[in-house]
């Protein structure tokens, strides 16, 4: 039992790596694990076969090139989600009976709602590198598995990158949701910074990242 717990285990780190940090090699995967290849390869063969990843051969280097292992549409039941199928219904209820102007401002009191808690929760922090470090956390108590990355380079700026998303239904079946995101990050940063989306997950991105550039 004890091995099979840290079997279950494992491979539960595979499927974050790869969530966390796109398409990895063999090597790489196990690197990060401390573990031998071959043990790898032996979880990688049972989420394969469980159509949780899958492999493609990666370009680049000298030799054979190595296979590139990443996450599939199914792995995504894996990952916490906000009830997908109940959002999606009463998106299309709303939709049908009210119309567009209604969803709209249903959309609308949800991101004002939002904005009023993380003014809150931002309250109080001083520096734009504060800010972000805490509305990461925010938002990865919310499911989207944030986290900030530096930029290399004096004054470059940083990453928010959401490596999850939660609502994901949601938002592909009315994309106010992703618009409205947007712009709550580049109100609660304020004139302290400049904020682009420059990963889309509904664009076909592997996540939504932003990058936040001091003015």
């Amino acid at each position: 039992m004890p091995k099979l717990i840290a079997a279950e285990r494992t491979a539960d780190r595979i499927l974050m790596l790869l969530k966390t940090r796109g398409a990895q090699s063999t090597r790489a995967l196990a690197e990060a694990l401390e573990i031998t290849v071959p043990g790898v390869q032996q979880h990688l063969n049972r989420l394969e076969s469980d159509a949780l990843v899958e492999s493609r051969s990666g370009s680049g280097g000298v030799g054979r090139p190595a296979l590139m292992w990443s996450l599939t549409e199914a792995a995504g039941d894996r990952f916490p989600d906000t009830h997908s199928e109940l959002t999606v219904a009463l998106i299309d209820s709303i939709r049908r009976g009210l119309g567009e102007r209604a969803l709209d401002a249903v959309i609308a009191e949800r991101e004002r709602s939002s904005r009023v808690r993380y003014r809150q929760r931002l309250a109080g922090t001083k520096s734009l590198k504060a800010k972000l470090n805490r509305l990461a956390q925010l938002r990865t108590a919310e499911g989207y598995m944030a986290e900030i990355q530096r930029v290399p380079g004096a004054g470059a700026g940083w990453i928010l990158a959401e490596n999850h998303c939660p609502i994901c239904a949601a938002a592909r079946s009315c994309q106010g949701f992703c618009r409205q995101e947007l712009e709550m990050f580049r109100e609660l940063l304020g004139r302290e910074a400049d904020v682009v989306r420059i990963e889309y997950l509904l664009d076909g991105g592997r996540r939504c990242a932003y990058r936040i550039t001091p003015r």
